[in-house]
């Protein structure tokens, strides 16, 4: 009964305090591929994802009903960082969905035009709406009507308190008349969200707050100073700790313990190995530094992944590995010598033939592909070529015994439909391969029966090719594994290897495909194919996650082409439109809607490639 009326009440007050309409709301998901087309098509980073974004904190005067209702705690803002572009979960900021459609657009527009980085957010946003509306004039007539729409919705601003009236009147200007407002006056709360500007990203900054004192010229300073001369003026109080018994302690963390980042427990935590660029910014967040004297050096601590087998259960290794540079967008340069990538063979891989489920449909295949076999024939009656065409001179002859002849061609030459190419085909074997399809096949199932059709294929065809297999646990263990390289014969030997194949770790992609194309590269055809085989988007345990991942392995593929390498990826990810067409390009790329097709269509877009 308490629940009931706990509902009936929660319902009841929620709706009383809420000043948005409903019944015109738009979700992010029903337009987003709208917004994502907008953003990209005038300006946005292809690389960004455009995604909805969750709910804040926002420190706003909060009406009575909102504080018993518990709302407006928490709002869904616009705005943008490296990784992405975020979006409000849904709008019913206006009473008609057409204004809602339109802000989400208008929303793309200003992202597209700016770099996410705020001195005054304020003063930018202004500035910002000015750019695009000189940029684009078509767009001004919409966002003056959602501007004139929304500003009649803020409410009365005589009602507020002296400041935060003076700070509502300026915003309401500044978004009727853009550039207008030179300085905003300090609050300390919050003005209602102002939906039609980009805010900063999560993190706010001074400089970036519309309500704090700031001068541009004091940031344009500072912006200029070489990074190495940035200096943490505030003062800190400091604390000593002992680092507690390193030989008896425990590595204990709790993920839902942290609350903040001064928090400390004098406990042996561990050693972290992994790049940390941000010390300043954590620095200046704390109240409280504290120190601890630690005896032990880093290099002798112990270091341990339990993801990994230990040697007896993993793969076999082929020499110590080779080094290969990783590119580093940030400072857009291709850092040398950065991964290790490890060849490696299947462990107990033993010669197999191929599976009885696959033996028909690999009939077929090999009849289809014995047609692109290299053929040489003779062509004859050609006005000139290696030899005599007998027959058409004996022709010739018996015509000019009767008669004037005409001579039509009395050489043949010898011809054919040889196929120059050398074909590379890498396949993902990351964990995600661990996922299963249905009741009875997982992804790493599907991939090996499309390898060994491909196998089949190739063989028919006569065709130079490859097969290798990838995963990564860090730059420092890239894992290439080695099916069949461009010297060996396909026969039960490989056949054996592709069905020992067991799922992976992670997706380091740039360092495969930049060791694929050097293998590529080695050989004398005058066509070279790198197939990419893959399940998801490149990733890694390390800071090869989200943009650096998709960033490092487009450039491995720019570095392909560059050697006269064709890049082509087929995946199963049916989000994979999101990123590949940066990777890959438009034409670069196809997506297998089925995954179970994988094996059957493999070899009909090889097809498709190399008879272009």
């Amino acid at each position: 009964m308490e629940e009931w009326v706990g509902e009936i009440w929660h319902k009841f007050i929620t709706r009383k305090a809420s000043t948005e309409y409903q019944e015109a709301r738009v979700k992010f998901a029903d337009i987003s591929h709208s917004v994502s087309l907008v953003f990209r098509a005038l300006g946005g980073e292809g690389v960004k994802r455009v995604e909805a974004a969750s709910g804040r904190d926002y420190l706003v005067r909060r009406s009575l009903l909102e504080k018993i209702s518990g709302a407006n705690q928490q709002i869904s803002l616009a705005w943008q960082d490296d990784e992405s572009l975020r979006l409000p979960e849904s709008l019913a900021v206006f009473p008609d969905s057409e204004l809602n459609r339109d802000l989400y657009i208008w929303l793309a527009v200003l992202a597209a035009q700016h770099n996410g980085r705020f001195k005054h957010w304020g003063l930018d946003n202004q500035q910002l709406v000015l750019d695009v509306l000189t940029k684009y004039p078509g767009l001004k007539p919409r966002y003056q009507r959602l501007a004139k729409t929304f500003v009649a919705q803020r409410g009365d601003p005589g009602k507020l308190p002296r400041e935060e009236r003076e700070m509502e009147l300026a915003i309401n200007r500044a978004l009727l008349e853009p550039g207008s407002v030179k300085a905003f006056p300090v609050v300390n709360y919050a003005p209602k969200a102002v939906l039609l500007w980009l805010y900063p990203a999560s993190v706010i900054s001074s400089q970036a707050s519309p309500f704090l004192e700031n001068s541009a010229d004091e940031d344009e300073q500072e912006s200029k100073k070489p990074k190495q001369e940035k200096q943490i003026n505030t003062r800190k109080k400091a604390e000593r700790s002992d680092a507690g018994n390193n030989r008896d302690g425990m590595m204990i963390f709790r993920l839902e313990s942290l609350f903040s980042w001064s928090e400390f427990s004098k406990m042996d935590r561990g050693l972290d190995d992994s790049d940390d660029e941000d010390n300043d910014r954590v620095a200046q967040d704390l109240d409280k530094i504290t120190l601890s004297r630690q005896q032990t050096q880093k290099s002798s601590a112990i270091k341990m992944d339990l993801d990994l087998p230990s040697a007896s259960e993993d793969d076999i290794p082929l020499g110590p590995g080779c080094k290969l540079p990783e590119w580093d967008y940030r400072s857009n340069q291709l850092v040398p010598d950065r991964c290790l990538l490890h060849p490696m063979l299947p462990r107990d891989a033993s010669p197999k033939g191929l599976p009885k489920h696959l033996q028909n449909t690999a009939k077929t295949i090999q009849a289809q592909f014995e047609q692109l076999q290299s053929v040489r024939y003779w062509l004859k009656s050609q006005p000139q070529g290696e030899e005599v065409d007998m027959n058409a001179w004996l022709d010739f002859y018996v015509q000019t015994q009767a008669s004037k002849a005409e001579d039509r061609g009395l050489y043949q030459s010898f011809r054919g439909n040889f196929r120059d190419l050398s074909c590379l085909l890498l396949a993902d074997l990351s964990m995600s391969t661990e996922a299963y399809l249905d009741d009875d096949n997982r992804v790493i199932d599907v991939v090996k029966d499309s390898l060994l059709l491909f196998g089949e294929a190739l063989q028919s065809s006569g065709d130079n090719f490859a097969m290798y297999g990838f995963s990564s646990v860090k730059r420092s263990n890239v894992r290439f594994s080695v099916l069949k390289n461009f010297r060996e014969n396909y026969g039960n030997q490989i056949r054996g290897r592709i069905q020992a194949l067991k799922p992976g770790f992670y997706t380091r992609m740039g360092a495969a495909v930049r060791q694929a194309s050097k293998l590529l590269i080695e050989q004398q055809s005058t066509q070279k194919l790198l197939l990419m085989l893959t399940d998801g988007k490149p990733n890694d345990i390390d800071h090869y996650e989200g943009r650096f991942g998709i960033e490092d392995c487009r450039q491995a593929i720019l570095e392909a082409r560059q050697q006269g390498i064709k890049p082509f990826c087929i995946t199963i990810d049916q989000d994979a439109a999101d990123y590949l067409p940066y990777i890959f390009g438009s034409s670069g790329f196809t997506v297998i809607m089925k995954p179970s097709q994988l094996p059957v269509r493999l070899p009909q877009l090889y097809h498709q490639l190399t008879a272009q």
